[in-house]
Order: structure tokens, then C-alpha cells, then sequence
């Protein structure tokens, strides 16, 4: 199952079906009559239900990818098995007194019904003669299955395989019948939705399976979730017939509730269930982008959701007040800014609340609020909203809005973060972070108090960490801090080392490796925000040798962290590292790093780093046993990763020493190796031949080294063997120039909020903690001006050389060409 379909799986399938497929049915009926002929005999029937069922779980997976000919010629007999199993009862393999476990008839039906929905779902054609059968007899299995946890796998696989095919109009026939529609919405989803006692007990006693049970991103199926799903299908065929019977019963059941002094108020709750049923139209992961324009969400939210949500009292239905908290951010984007702002003190409120659920559910609220996209302008409920939506980068509720509210807001998250007997609430991590990073430049007086609880709690965690979540949401919060203040103001960095060193420290001895990759990122943050005048300081010096110790970057997920940390030391304290004589084991660790392909990025950016940083007359000696360990690995492996990493590195070269010093390091190692490197590989790097063409900073590096070597190295123009190269590599040039992918600027910061952050076990990247990649040009701010005022000079100075070169090129790249000198300024 889950494999891209290639012809090496659909061999191994073949292969497996011929051995399998005929047994396995013979095998299904076999069993099919010995259960015949146990019926009475529960130590016979037990290991028989669970071989049928695990005979149902292979025919699953094996027409999982396509239905095998076998299995389409054979179907009427698979169906009449499963259809016997259906009706299937037989007391003695039930225990009526068993509130969790399913029975072994439940197991197996579920299995069935899976198969069912695989076919129904697959729309296989000689499955349709039998679909009107297993409707009912799915339906017959909804009808009177218990409310208990041990029927909830059996209740929602009948449920999934009912929406496949409400949901698809060749099936509409089916159910195109209001009584049938009253039936489903009555009898299957209204009684799913509802609460039971054993969710009561969850919502108490295991609140973090609820919430993940519950929540809406959550995978994990559940009789609620699968319910809306049944309603949405059917509002998507039977909008209207759907949405009259629903708004019946809620309006039943709020009657029943508000007549009932609030003692009924599972049926409230039941109630907003269908209301979040029928009112979604179409979403996403950002919230719902279309609402169902029969129903009147305001006034619903007005009447019923804001009453609930001002209601302090935390004792009094917090159930109700989670289900209201999770209908507001459903809505998210339906609101305005002034809802919100009514909304957010509310939310606030109820971060105070004992229920974990409740206080949960509030702080995801308001981290969904502060990313949600300002699309004022476009008509709410359009199709093109979600379009407007991905394209929009101002959020609705930003730093002005929630400014008045930081203070309550960070005492109400910090007081559940503290508090020792909750488990680490990622949620309200997140909702932290979120905060910090739409707060910006207002968290500079909080910073300190900030930074002191987030400390408090790292000491915490530390010592057992559990929850990576969590804890990537801590560490990017730390991130944020570092980056709003000390961005700004340099001079704070040392009041940031002092509090944050102490952890750190503590992570480092303990070994944390869950740790050691975010405390590296967040000191590459400090350092490179150090003012550049402090040097490294006592610290940081006593900390780099230990650095370089090969065994610290044999941990994969170091890696990525430890090259950023040590590219600060070179950008920092490249003299204090010389002085050391440090750079030899800097250039080692570069050497083990491009060995592997699975480094070999990292090796690039810190030989970048090293190249950029380091003095020349240091750098010079060890220059060409680097090119040459470059080399060596080019001619092992020349996949396109490495040769757009080592092309983009020769041109950071070309364009530091210039393409003469370049050429006789490279010939030094073997003559006329230059010219061979930039006719073989770089320049194909660059033509329009490359699917991947350079952008963003590796752009502007081609750009400036290939400058120099059109622009700087009259060289080229003594033979016409080399004036063939210099020509090639201009049209390269043009070609990035002008190439629509080339952007010489960095991501901007506008899509902080919209980013969805998260821990990744390979490497868990602080996405406030990143900087652009290093540009080695940075004083050079215009590229493209100093070629075109460059190509000019040489152009006037070797006219009669370069005037029939450029004459006997595309005619296409001679007008982009002009065009790019014309744009510049510069006249041909």
C-alpha cells in the first residue's frame, strides 16, 4: 500500500497475486463453513474470525493499487462472503457486559466494510451491481451499533464508506429522497455527534487524546469528525434538503437546552457540531474558505457562540465552551478584525481555565487568529477566496491589534506553561511563539520576564524531554527573542548571552541531542548579531575547539547547525581563529563533510564562509589542496546537486581573485584544467539547457564571477579557442540575467506569520533563527549595472575582437543582451 506505482510494484503484485489469490479465496470459504460448523464452540470460532479478518486486511492490500483481474472475475463470490459476515450474529462471541473491546464479529465487519469502501471509493464498475446490497446492510450495521468506545472502529468505517458515496453524483440516486436524508441526519449522524459519557471521561481524564481525537488537522478518526464528514458530502449533493433538515434540529435542541436551565447541554453541543457540519463549504488548513450561503453564520455566532464564550465561570459546561472556542477558529476567516478583537479578550479569559481541553483550545484559537490573512476587499464565500488567501501576506489581527493584549495574554501562557502538574502543552507553546513573532518590536519590554520563563522551562524539559513539538516551539520563541531585540539593538546581545549561556551550558554537558542542534542555531544567532568591535569574548573562545571535535559531527542532525555556528565564527573572529592556528582543523572538518552526499551542502557553506572570511595570504597556501579535494570528488560523483554547488563556489572565486588567479591554481594541477572546468562543466550549468537555473543568491554569485570573466580576462580574447569560451560564457551570462527564475533578493519576512512551523526529526531548522545564505558580494548591490558598465569597457577596448564575436551569436541572445545594457543605462 502507499507506493508510487512503478512497474518494479506492479511485478512484485503480479507475482504475489499467482501465489495467493486463488488460495486465499478457497481459504476465506473453508473457514466460512467450519464457522458453520462451530457455532456453539467459541474456542473454535475465536482463531477463525481473527483468520478471516486478517484475510479481509490482505485482499485489502492487494487491491489496494488496482483490482487484480482474479479478483474481478471472482467478485461475486468475495461479495456473497462478505455480505454473509454482515448479517453475521452469534451471541456466543459477544459480551454484553464489554464496554471497550470489540467483539470478534465487530473486527471483521470493519474489515468488510473497508474492502467496501476501497471498491466504492475506487468506483470499480463490477462493484456497482452489488452496492445497492451492502448500502442497506451498512446501514442495518449503523442502526444498532452501541455507543460504545468498542464499537466507535466499526461505526466510523460505516460512516466513511456512506460518505464515499453521498458524496459522488453517479451514486445520488441512492439517496435522493428526503425521508432518506431525514433518516441518515436523525439516525446515524445526530447520535455520533452527540456526547457520551465515555468522552466526558476523556475530556477529563486524557485530555490530550480528546484534543488529538478532535482536532480538526488530527488524522486520528472519530464517530464527531466522521459525522461532519457524512454531512458535508450530503450538503454537497443535497445542499439545500440537508440543510433545511439540520437547521431543524438545531433549532430543536437549542430550544431543548435553553428550556432545560442548561442541564441538557449536550444537546447545545450537538448542535454547534451540525451547525460546523452544514456551514463549511470548502477549506483548508488556513480555515474555510466557502460557507454555506443558506445558513446564517453571524447570526449563529452572535446568538449562540459569544454568550457561551462570555461565560467565566469555568466549572459550568466547558465542553460546550470547548466546542464554541473550536466553532470560532473554524470561522477564522468569515470574521473581521473588530470580531476578533471582541473574540480575544475572551479567549484570554479561558486560558485560565482548569480544563486542559478548554485552555488548550484557546491558545490554539489565538495562534490560528494571528495568522489569519487580511483578504479584505474580496467577497466573502467566493470560490477565489482561498486563492486570495494563499496570495494575501498581511494578517487580519497584527502587532497594532494585539498589542493591548500581550500582558494578560503572556501571564495567562506562562502560568500554564509553569504549572507542574499539566504535561508540556505544545498548543500553548506554539501560541507563545506565535505571539512573540506578531507582538515584533512590543516584546522589547517584556523581553527579559519572557526570556526568564522560557529559561525556566528549558531547565524543565531538559532533563526529560518528551515532546518535540514542544520543545521546537520553545526553542523558536527563544529564536524570536534573539532576533526582534538584537537585530535592532546590538548592544543587548551581551545581556542575552548571560541569561541564555547558563542553559545552554546545561544542554551541552547533559549531551541533550534533542537539544544540541537548536542551542547551536540560537549561538549563531548571538554571534552574528554581536557587535562587530566586542571580538569573540571568553565564551565563545573557550567554546569553538570543542567544536571542531569530528565525533560532535558524526550526529547527522548536528550538522546543519554546527556549519551555520562555525560560518559566525569565521564571520566574527576569523583572526582570532588564524592566530590559533584553527583554520587547518576548520578545513578538516570541510573535508569530512564533502565526502558524503548527504553533507555536502553543509560543506559548501562553510567552505563559502572560510573563502569569504579568511585573509588572502592565509587562504593562499591551502587554496589549491581545496580545489583539488573538489576536483576529486567531481570526477567520483557528478550529480546536478554538486555540480551546481561547486560551479556557484568557482564563480565565488572567479569573482573574489579574479578568473586569472583561478585558471593557474587549476592548471597548476593539470594542464589547461581550467578552461576544461569552465567549457564542460560550469557553463552547461548556466545554459538554458539547465531545468534547474540558478536564483536568488547563487544567482547573483554566477552573475558576479561570470562578469569577471567576460568583463576582466582579456586572456580569453588571445586564441580563437579561448575567445569560443569567453563567447559561451557571456551567453551564460545572458542567460541568468535574463532568465524570469533569477531573483537576486532574499525571502522576505512579510511571510512569518503564514509559515506553518514545526519539528523535523532529520533536522529541525529555527525558522526564526535562519538568515539568508551567505552572499559573498554584499557590497555589491547591483549586479547586473556593473556587468553591463563592465562588458561595456571591454567592449570599447577590444572592439575588433568582440564585435564579431557577439555578431556571431543567437540573434535572440544579441537582443537580450542589448536590452539587459539599455535597462542598465549603458548603450551598445
Amino acid at each position: 500500500r502507499y507506493q508510487v506505482k512503478s512497474d518494479e510494484l506492479f511485478t512484485d503484485i503480479l507475482y504475489t497475486l499467482q501465489q495467493l489469490q486463488a488460495p486465499l479465496l478457497t481459504l476465506f470459504k473453508t473457514i466460512g463453513q467450519a464457522v458453520e460448523s462451530y457455532q456453539n464452540d467459541l474456542t473454535q470460532l475465536k482463531p477463525r474470525f481473527a483468520s478471516l479478518r486478517s484475510i479481509c486486511r490482505i485482499f485489502y492490500s492487494l487491491n489496494w493499487q488496482d483490482l487484480p483481474e482474479y479478483f474481478e472475475d471472482h467478485m461475486g463470490e468475495w461479495m456473497s462472503e462478505f455480505a454473509k459476515y454482515l448479517k453475521y450474529n452469534n451471541p456466543i462471541l459477544i459480551d454484553n457486559d464489554e464496554e471497550l473491546d470489540p467483539s470478534p464479529i465487530d473486527k471483521l465487519q470493519a474489515a468488510i466494510v473497508d474492502n467496501l469502501y476501497l471498491y466504492a471509493d475506487k468506483d470499480e464498475e463490477p462493484f456497482i451491481p452489488f452496492l445497492s446490497d451492502f448500502t442497506s446492510l451498512v446501514w442495518h450495521l449503523l442502526m444498532n451499533v452501541s455507543k460504545f468506545p468498542k464499537h466507535d472502529v466499526l461505526a466510523t468505517t460505516c460512516i466513511k464508506f456512506l460518505s464515499s458515496l453521498i458524496a459522488k453524483p453517479m451514486h445520488k440516486n441512492l439517496f435522493d429522497n428526503e425521508q432518506t436524508l431525514q433518516q441518515i441526519i436523525k439516525n446515524i449522524v445526530i447520535p455520533n455527534l452527540t456526547i457520551r459519557e465515555i468522552d466526558e471521561e476523556q475530556f477529563e481524564d486524557d485530555p490530550a487524546e480528546f484534543i488529538m481525537s478532535d482536532m480538526e488537522e488530527s488524522d486520528s478518526d472519530s464517530r464527531r469528525k466522521r459525522s461532519q464528514d457524512l454531512l458535508r458530502a450530503m450538503c454537497r449533493q443535497f445542499e439545500e434538503q440537508a440543510t433545511k433538515i439540520c437547521l431543524e434540529h438545531i433549532g430543536t435542541m437549542l430550544n431543548e437546552f435553553g428550556s432545560s436551565n442548561g442541564e441538557k447541554w449536550a444537546h447545545k453541543d450537538a448542535a454547534i457540531h451540525l451547525m460546523l457540519g452544514i456551514a463549511v463549504r470548502s477549506g483548508s488548513a488556513q480555515g474555510v474558505s466557502t460557507v454555506n450561503d443558506k445558513v446564517n453564520l453571524m447570526e449563529f455566532f452572535t446568538t449562540h457562540i459569544i454568550p457561551e464564550m462570555q461565560d467565566t465561570n469555568h466549572s459550568v459546561r466547558p465542553m460546550v465552551k470547548a466546542t464554541a472556542i473550536k466553532f470560532a477558529w473554524t470561522f477564522r476567516n468569515q470574521f473581521t478584525k473588530e470580531n476578533i478583537a471582541v473574540l480575544m479578550p475572551l479567549l484570554i479569559t479561558h486560558l485560565n481555565s482548569p480544563s486542559v481541553v478548554v485552555h488548550t483550545y484557546s491558545a490554539a484559537a489565538i495562534e490560528k487568529f494571528l495568522t489569519c490573512k487580511d483578504i479584505s476587499g474580496q467577497p466573502q464565500g467566493t470560490a477565489s477566496t482561498g486563492m486570495a488567501m494563499l496570495a494575501s501576506k498581511k494578517v487580519k489581527f497584527g502587532a497594532n491589534e494585539i498589542k493591548p493584549f500581550l500582558e494578560p495574554l503572556f501571564s495567562a501562557l506562562f502560568a500554564i506553561i509553569d504549572n507542574q502538574e499539566w504535561n508540556e502543552n505544545e498548543y500553548v507553546m506554539k501560541c507563545v511563539m506565535r505571539s512573540l513573532s506578531s507582538a515584533r518590536d512590543d516584546i522589547v519590554q517584556v523581553t527579559q520576564i519572557v526570556l526568564e520563563k522560557l529559561n525556566a522551562a528549558l531547565f524543565v524539559v531538559a532533563k526529560n524531554p518528551r515532546n518535540p513539538q514542544y520543545n521546537h516551539y520553545m526553542f523558536e520563541s527563544i529564536a524570536i527573542l534573539v532576533k526582534s531585540v538584537c537585530s535592532k539593538h546590538p548592544e543587548h546581545v551581551a545581556t542575552f548571552e548571560g541569561l541564555l549561556f547558563p542553559p545552554f551550558q546545561t544542554v551541552l554537558q547533559m549531551d541533550v541531542s534533542e537539544f544540541t542542534p537548536y542551542v547551536f542555531q540560537i549561538l549563531a544567532q548571538l554571534l552574528e548579531y554581536r557587535p562587530g568591535n566586542t571580538g569573540l569574548g571568553e565564551a565563545y573562545t573557550m567554546l569553538f575547539p570543542p567544536l571542531l571535535m569530528p565525533q560532535l559531527w558524526e550526529t547527522r542532525g548536528n550538522v546543519p547547525a554546527l556549519t551555520r555556528l562555525v560560518q559566525a565564527y569565521l564571520q566574527k573572529g576569523t583572526s582570532d581563529i588564524i592566530a590559533k592556528d584553527q583554520l587547518t582543523p576548520v578545513l578538516g572538518i570541510f573535508q569530512k563533510l564533502i565526502s558524503s552526499k548527504a553533507t555536502e551542502t553543509s560543506a559548501f557553506e562553510l567552505l563559502s564562509a572560510i573563502t569569504k572570511y579568511t585573509p588572502t595570504h592565509a587562504l593562499e597556501p591551502m587554496i589549491g589542496t581545496i580545489y583539488s579535494i573538489l576536483l576529486m570528488r567531481l570526477q567520483k560523483g557528478k550529480t546536478p546537486r554538486y555540480v551546481r554547488l561547486v560551479t556557484c563556489y568557482f564563480a565565488q572565486c572567479v569573482g573574489q581573485f579574479g578568473y586569472q588567479k583561478w585558471n593557474d591554481i587549476l592548471d597548476a594541477i593539470q594542464p589547461n584544467l581550467g578552461k576544461m572546468i569552465l567549457m564542460q562543466v560550469w557553463i552547461p550549468r548556466v545554459s538554458p539547457a539547465d531545468l534547474c537555473p540558478p536564483v536568488r543568491t547563487e544567482a547573483k554569485i554566477q552573475v558576479v564571477g561570470l562578469s569577471k570573466i567576460v568583463c576582466e580576462s582579456p586572456s580569453l580574447l588571445s586564441s580563437p579557442d579561448a575567445q569560443q569560451i569567453w563567447a559561451n560564457a557571456l551567453a551564460s551570462l545572458v542567460t541568468v540575467l535574463s532568465s524570469q527564475a533569477t531573483y537576486f533578493g532574499s525571502p522576505g519576512e512579510e511571510l512569518d506569520q503564514s509559515v506553518e512551523i514545526g519539528y523535523d526529526p532529520t533536522f529541525s531548522r529555527l525558522h526564526f533563527a535562519t538568515r539568508p545564505p551567505l552572499d559573498p558580494f554584499s557590497d555589491n548591490k547591483d549586479p547586473i549595472a556593473s556587468f553591463a558598465n563592465g562588458f561595456n569597457q571591454i567592449r570599447l577596448s577590444n572592439t575588433a575582437l568582440i564585435q564579431p564575436l557577439i555578431l556571431q551569436s543567437d540573434p535572440k541572445m544579441i537582443a537580450t543582451l542589448q536590452n539587459i545594457m539599455t535597462k542598465a543605462g549603458v548603450q551598445m
